[in-house]
């Protein structure tokens, strides 16, 4: 099987189901497309048993599929950045503490309560997995992800402070666990000497590294686009941005997440203000609008199909369903800790603490980290664990949030209902 043929699968599949959730199924896309591959996932292992098909084939494909090359490599930057290039910095701004602390601080909470309390659950199943590899699980599924909650956001009004909280971090917090993961996994590996100095040196380089590459290569972008009026060139500049600045970040050392997220704020902010005309505004705001449109049918496609390739036995989808617990725990004392420190100095939303746990949705970045570890039984445990949380995540909570978020907050001021976040800037 060739690389074409992979692509042309994956683009019919994802076709297909995009228009089933369109046609009958009407969730919202993210949500939609999960359940429509979830659908066909079982339907063709229930046929392998049968043996009406062939289950090997079904399984090579799926192997074939480098979903974590082709997360964390190719389509996260271009997901990010399409996430970023609607943020109004001047939102963003405005909420800047709370979500730089639940973008760092909250993230190693998660990773700590969510790996101890993972690791108890999987030696009182009788699972001896080494602490370490638990904490790797506590740092993959912590990242929240800002491909599934932007897109239900934009239609369960939420208050806009609270959105912009919840966006800003899920934007941010990839990078950080990321960072967390690499460290955590070279302690595991024995290639890195755990203390509290190599960890934090590794974060910050990894941080302000991200933050200049990004703001750079984002610049000089600018710049470009200012001198020309033609909106395919322009939309040919972002594209190569995104590329470049999230190779040339891998390759240096630092965080591509971040770089890329802050190029996108700053073309989505200042270059839309001042370096293009409303044709050109318009046309780069439907292309990113289709692009993430159509990497994320692709990417919940992709989570889908991995179901079949899982070993799922009764043990396994205990832990999974413990696993469940444990993020939720750790999430909750992850925006709960410092919210009730931030609220010494500024108010929130009512219900912010139980939404913000409740919108924690899992996706394609902790699947990828999980696919990222080297074979072992103990891969075997957390790769099963990830996808349980992740599909409980998108389906479970992404279906309730917006019900929650109805029921706790207050109803929105004027302002705040006519002009979403998320909105485009024209």
């Amino acid at each position: 099987m060739t690389h074409f043929h992979i692509a042309a699968g994956l683009l019919v599949l994802s076709a297909l189901a995009s228009y089933l959730n369109h046609r009958f199924i009407r969730l919202p896309a993210t949500i939609g497309m999960m359940v429509v591959s979830l659908i066909g996932s079982i339907s063709l292992v229930t046929l392998s048993h049968t043996g009406m098909i062939n289950p090997g084939q079904v399984a090579s494909f799926v192997k074939a599929l480098d979903f974590r090359d082709l997360l964390l490599h190719g389509m996260l930057g271009f997901l990010l950045f399409a996430g970023a290039l609607h943020i109004n910095l001047g939102d963003l701004r405005n909420v800047k503490a709370p979500v730089s602390i639940l973008a760092t601080i909250g993230v190693l909470i998660a990773t700590l309560i969510t790996g101890s309390l993972f690791w108890l659950a999987s030696r009182s199943l009788g699972f001896s997995i080494p602490y370490i590899y638990a904490l790797l699980f506590g740092a993959l599924i912590s990242p929240t992800d800002p491909v599934a909650i932007t897109g239900i956001l934009r239609t369960v009004g939420a208050p806009r402070g609270l959105a912009m909280k919840i966006a800003g971090e899920s934007l941010f917090n990839d990078g950080i666990a990321v960072v967390i993961f690499i460290a955590l996994f070279g302690i595991a590996s024995g290639s890195t000497v755990f203390n509290t100095e190599t960890i934090s040196l590794l974060i910050f380089r990894e941080l302000l590294g991200g933050i200049l590459v990004g703001l750079s290569l984002g610049w000089i972008t600018y710049h470009l686009i200012r001198s020309v009026d033609a909106y395919q060139v322009e939309i040919l500049l972002t594209l190569a941005l995104v590329a470049c600045c999230y190779s040339l970040a891998e390759i240096i050392g630092v965080s591509a997440p971040i770089a890329v997220v802050v190029a996108g704020l700053l073309i989505g902010n200042h270059g839309r203000s001042f370096a293009m005309t409303d044709k050109s505004r318009t046309s780069l705001d439907n292309f990113w609008e289709l692009m993430d449109e159509f990497l994320n049918a692709i990417l919940f496609v992709l989570i889908g199909l991995e179901i079949i390739a899982l070993d799922l036995s009764g043990l396994h989808l205990l832990l999974g369903g413990l696993a469940i617990l444990a993020v939720l725990i750790g999430r909750y004392f992850s925006v709960f800790l410092p919210i009730r420190f931030l609220q010494n100095w500024r108010t929130f939303s009512p219900g912010t603490i139980p939404i913000f746990t409740w919108a924690g949705l899992r996706g394609g970045i902790s699947t990828a980290l999980a696919l990222s570890l080297p074979a072992s039984d103990e891969r075997g445990l957390i790769l099963s664990s990830t996808y349980i949380v992740v599909i409980f995540s998108v389906l479970v909570q992404g279906l309730t949030i917006g019900r929650l978020v109805q029921t706790l907050s207050a109803t929105p001021s004027r302002a705040e209902s006519t002009e979403h976040p998320f909105s485009k800037k024209l």
